[in-house]
This record gives C-alpha cells, sequence and structure tokens, in this order.
C-alpha cells in the first residue's frame, strides 16, 4: 500500500524530492568554486597588470645590463642578480634533483616497511612545512660557521636553498614512483630484469613526469626566496658576475628587497616594478623549459 502512494506521488518525468536537493547542491558548489577560482585569478591578474604599468618606462635594456645604483634610480642594473640567481638555480637543481629522486627510490623501493622508515618518513614531511628562516639559520650554523665555506658565497647559497627545497622534492618524487603500477614490476622481474634495471627502465621513465612536476613547484619557490640568503649573510647587491662557487653571489629578490626600502618613490615603484617583472618573467621561462622536458618523458612513455 505505501509502495503505491509513493509511486502516486512521483509524475512521468518528474524525480524524487532526494535528486532535486542534490542537484540544487552539485549547482550551487559547482558556481562557489568557479567563484573561488576567478578570485584567485582575477586578483593575481589585476596585481601583475598594476606591476606591469609600473614597469612602462623602467624595463629597459640598460636596466638589464646595467650595475645596481642605490642613489640613482635611474641608473640601477638588474644584471649582477639575474645572473645571479640564474646561477643559483642550476645549482639547486644539481644539487636537490639526484639527492631527492635517491632518496625517494631508496624509501619506495629498498627500505622495508619499519618504524626507522616511518620515523624518516615523518620527518621528511615535517621539514617540507619549516620556514625558510629556519633554513637559514641551519645553513649559516653549517656552512658558514663549521664548514667554513664563506658568507654568501654561490656555493653555501645554493647548498643552503637545496635543503630548503630537498624535503618537497622528496616527497613529489615518492608520489610519482608510487603510482607506478605494481604489476609493471611483476612483469620485469617475471622477464628475468634486476631490481635496478627495473628502477631505470620501468619506474623511472613512468615516474618522471610527476617527478619532474615536484621539482618545477620547488624551483618555483626557490627562486623567490630571500629569507635564507639575508641569514647567510648574502650580499644586498654585487658589482660583477660570480665567476666561481666561491664568488659572492646576490639574488633578485634580494636586490628588489633592497631597493623597496629606498625612500625614493621611482626606487619603491618604478625600480621595484621592473625588478618584478624581470623575476616573473625568468621564472616562467625556467619553468617552461622545465616543462617541455616533462612533455617528452610523457610522450615516450
Amino acid at each position: 500500500m505505501s509502495t503505491e502512494t509513493d509511486t502516486s506521488d512521483m509524475t512521468e518525468g518528474s524525480e524524487p524530492a532526494f535528486g532535486r536537493v542534490s542537484r540544487s547542491k552539485d549547482v550551487a558548489f559547482r558556481w562557489l568554486t568557479l567563484a573561488a577560482a576567478l578570485l584567485g585569478i582575477v586578483a593575481l591578474a589585476a596585481l601583475l597588470a598594476n606591476v606591469a604599468v609600473d614597469a612602462v618606462g623602467w624595463l629597459t635594456w640598460d636596466f638589464l645590463t646595467g650595475m645596481p645604483s642605490f642613489s640613482n634610480p635611474y641608473d640601477a642594473g638588474f644584471y649582477p642578480a639575474i645572473v645571479g640567481s640564474i646561477a643559483l638555480m642550476l645549482l639547486i637543481a644539481l644539487i636537490t634533483f639526484p639527492l631527492g629522486v635517491g632518496a625517494a627510490i631508496y624509501l619506495e623501493e629498498y627500505a622495508s616497511d619499519g618504524y626507522l622508515t616511518r620515523f624518516i618518513q615523518l620527518n621528511i614531511a615535517n621539514l617540507a612545512g619549516v620556514p625558510s628562516v629556519v633554513y637559514g639559520l641551519l645553513g649559516l650554523g653549517l656552512f658558514v660557521g663549521l664548514l667554513n665555506l664563506g658568507f654568501g658565497t654561490l656555493l653555501v647559497a645554493g647548498f643552503t636553498v637545496s635543503l630548503l627545497i630537498l624535503p618537497i622534492v622528496i616527497i613529489s618524487a615518492q608520489e610519482a614512483i608510487r603510482s607506478v603500477p605494481d604489476s609493471q614490476r611483476q612483469a620485469s622481474y617475471g622477464m628475468g630484469a634486476t631490481k635496478w634495471q627495473t628502477i631505470r627502465n620501468v619506474i623511472l621513465p613512468r615516474a618522471m613526469p610527476g617527478i619532474l612536476t615536484g621539482t618545477i613547484l620547488a624551483l618555483g619557490r626557490a627562486i623567490g626566496e630571500t629569507a635564507p640568503l639575508i641569514m647567510i649573510g648574502a650580499p644586498t647587491a654585487v658589482f660583477g658576475v660570480p665567476n666561481s662557487l666561491f664568488s659572492k653571489v646576490s639574488a633578485m629578490p634580494m636586490q628588489i628587497f633592497t631597493w623597496a626600502d629606498r625612500p625614493e618613490m621611482e626606487f619603491q615603484y618604478g625600480v621595484v616594478a621592473a625588478g618584478v617583472v624581470t623575476l616573473l618573467v625568468i621564472l616562467l621561462s625556467i619553468n617552461s623549459i622545465a616543462i617541455l622536458i616533462r612533455n617528452r618523458y610523457q610522450r615516450r612513455t
């Protein structure tokens, strides 16, 4: 009797009440998430447009190839900071990529699932959230105080910032390796391959796009870091490009931070805006190159 009553309440082409409520919530949630995405995109676009407008007239060839100045904004140059940041990024990539991928391979493919491995995993996850100034203090105490590699050198800056992003690279590489189906490992072993041959020929090629994605995000964070460089005594500006690992080095964020602290309005708006636009262009260029390399691995697999 109750079944007949329930079915009589629904006419042809109608839907149950819970279906209508569910669909309404789905539409509302979709529009809510769209608004959240548009809010972030519009705010970022407005900020970038404002900076780009302020950089008009200041972002010139003389600015890109000149030496820094703190007295006359019209003579300010960005060349040593640009070269220093690029050299620093290359050194960081050379340090963090093999160390991060190697640690991830060991933890995922070789280490047993014991208390020690879980303890290491927990600490790596915690280190990924440590503030950057703490890594600056670590670099100051370890590389400058203990190893005596010098204040503000390219080598010290590279090691310090590498420690900062190394946990991020390890975690992203672990997730990429973990995403490779176990059936492919077993198929490789079934054909007589060794552990290393399976890792080299099966796991790494399929995990490489994910590994590169995590590395790209980590390097994007590294290029904008200022606090670790301040803590290790990196100069606010240098008047020459680094010619060795023990040369003093400055970076674009350090130079921009110093210009923003100047009392002249031309420094605070025009020169700083030109430096920010240059930093963004170089960051996007490095990311684009890394994305092209990642896409090549995706096509191969």
